[in-house]
């Protein structure tokens, strides 16, 4: 099992949950962020942090978001390792709160 990063990150990209991982998993381009499946070691600690609720269990992927399964297997290996926390993205408070968070 892994964890999956989903639409809610898009426009978004908080990276509080990059903070807590203990391992480097994180990938990210200018929209959003991507977990690598081959590096997470499904800790879990990364889904309370996400304040978009954007993180899920493989397993507890809602049917309409399976297709960010594959989304984050195929960005990730392409994309750069997200190590650090920086700052949100200027769009990122907007979408929050369109989101309802």
């Amino acid at each position: 099992m892994t964890f999956v990063v989903t639409a809610n990150c898009k426009h978004c990209r908080f990276t509080d949950c990059v903070a807590v991982c203990p391992v480097e998993c994180f990938h990210g381009d200018e929209e959003m962020l991507y977990i690598d499946p081959e590096e997470c070691i499904d800790c879990g600690a990364c889904v309370p942090e996400c304040p978009v609720e954007a993180i899920y269990d493989e397993a507890q992927l809602p049917s309409d978001q399976k297709e960010w399964l594959k989304i984050n297997a195929e960005r990730s290996k392409v994309l750069p390792v997200i190590a650090e926390q920086v700052e949100p993205l200027p769009t990122a408070e907007k979408r929050k709160q369109e989101l309802g968070f």
